[in-house]
């Protein structure tokens, strides 16, 4: 653990209210690139993004600053080794690829031309994650000036990836293919955020998620049900009754082995869950919805954030047009998601999943299931000395507020960084959740982003306290 003095702070603080503009013209700049990664017309736009961001890397000070090829969006890597050889090594995550935007999404301003307004950034990407991503250059420029380093207190590497907002696609084998220039001794990921504004936080875990589709057919046409209705099987029956079957009363999940090997919360887990100031009934009302249900002897956040879950994401099969038609439908659909916790394999839960429905569908219905790419299940211990440098850093930044732990209910490539490199995750985020990820009308708040500078600024040096430099430096 570092010692941070008051004038440190300061100096920080100084250093990025003199350079605040620069900074945001800067990022204006970036938000202007339409690197939608899910759109083709858009790949140029992607590796466009890419180039600035490797350009002005070099121009932070980053001694290396390259654009590494996927088979599909390019991602960029940063490196800036600390002129103290036995310095620990960190990397940070982000991503600079954004979700598609169109004005008449319902847009106030073109989604692309970012807009200054009431302290905000009106911009897709603005938080999700150029934003993120970019308070890192500013954050280890004014580390260096608090500290009067020429370099970080620690090794500092980036990587920046081009397809989060598709898939993360190509993202493992990328990780796979680099993972000696990539070693590090702990990963900081940018690509979440805190409760809210007046309520610092740092994200602990984020969910894996596997989903799929199952088909399901029956006669090889659609047949009269009165000829033969009663007398063979129908596919949208079949599929109704795998539905109802996935919870039983108290909304757990039947899937044999489902819930086998979860990490369970602890008593001191749920006691920092029960003491964030949560409004169920603003949080429904920013769900669009009229109720809460859930997985019995759990609270809503420990439902959304530490349990896993099985959805029905889309079912389908039969006439749906107007009027009758009295049929037995050929074929039926349905699309699943599982979101997983701590402990959960995908691989595992796709064996179960898949022997839960052939054990289901009856004779005379054919079924096929296809998943798709997994993500894992990402948990950093609440004990890990990483974790409260980036809570010290936080709290620096928030002016000795106290820094509450929470998790996100959503999915994200970061357990490939722990798996493949054996390090640590953790995460620093400043988003707040009216900054609309993936909606209309996406932003940032300024104040808040610069607060995410200030965390920067601070964290090389407390990680450099913290982490242990028992190994060889990476």
């Amino acid at each position: 653990m570092s010692d941070t003095p008051d004038s440190a702070v300061q100096t920080v603080r100084t250093y990025i209210e003199q350079h605040r503009a620069a900074f945001l013209d800067d990022l204006v700049e970036w938000l202007r690139i339409p690197s939608v990664s899910a759109q083709p017309d858009h790949a140029p736009d992607v590796r466009r993004s890419a180039d600035w961001l490797a350009a002005k890397l070099k121009d932070t000070g980053f001694t290396t600053a390259e654009v590494w090829e996927t088979d599909g969006g390019p991602a960029v890597f940063g490196e800036w080794r600390s002129a103290d050889a036995d310095a620990p090594t960190v990397l940070v995550y982000g991503h600079h690829d954004v979700q598609p935007a169109a004005r008449e999404d319902g847009w106030h301003t073109e989604p692309f031309e970012p807009h200054l307004a009431d302290g905000r950034i009106y911009a897709r990407g603005a938080a999700d994650d150029k934003g993120q991503v970019f308070f890192h250059t500013l954050g280890v420029r004014a580390h260096l000036a608090a500290t009067g380093r020429t370099t970080p207190a620690v090794h500092l590497k980036l990587l920046i990836e081009g397809e989060e907002e598709s898939g993360s696609e190509h993202f493992r084998e990328l990780v796979e293919a680099h993972a000696d220039r990539l070693a590090a001794d702990a990963v900081i990921v940018s690509d979440t955020g805190m409760w809210s504004e007046d309520v610092p936080t740092v994200c602990t875990g984020m969910r894996g998620v596997a989903d799929c589709e199952i088909e399901l057919h029956g006669p090889d046409q659609d047949i009269h049900s009165g000829s033969f209705g009663g007398a063979v099987p129908n596919p949208a029956t079949v599929a109704a009754r795998l539905v109802a079957a996935l919870h039983d009363e108290d909304e757990h999940v039947t899937i044999p082995g489902f819930y086998d090997d979860i990490a369970e919360l602890t008593d001191e887990e749920r006691a920092l869950v029960a003491e964030l100031p949560f409004d169920e009934a603003a949080w429904l009302r920013t769900a669009t919805s009229h109720g809460t249900l859930g997985e019995a002897g759990y609270s809503t956040l420990e439902r959304v954030w530490a349990r896993p879950t099985a959805e029905l994401n889309g079912i389908g099969g039969g006439y749906q047009g107007p009027g009758g038609k009295t049929i037995i439908p050929a074929s039926a659909m349905l699309k699943l998601s599982f979101r997983l916790v701590g402990g959960q394999d995908p691989d595992r839960i796709e064996e179960a999943v898949r022997a839960w429905v052939a054990e289901r569908v009856p004779d005379g219905i054919r079924h096929e299931i296809v998943f798709g790419a997994p993500t894992r299940p990402c948990l950093t211990p609440l004990d890990h000395p990483a974790l409260r440098s980036v809570a010290r850093a936080m709290s620096l930044a928030f002016d000795g507020q106290k820094v509450r732990y929470t998790r996100e209910g959503g999915s994200g490539p970061a357990a490939d960084l722990r798996d493949v490199l054996d390090v640590p995750v953790l995460f620093l985020g400043v988003s707040v959740p009216s900054d609309g990820w993936h909606a209309p009308n996406e932003k940032v708040e300024v104040d808040l982003l610069l607060k995410g500078v200030e965390a920067s600024a601070h964290l090389w040096g407390e990680l450099a306290g913290s982490l242990s430099t028992a190994v060889a430096p990476r």
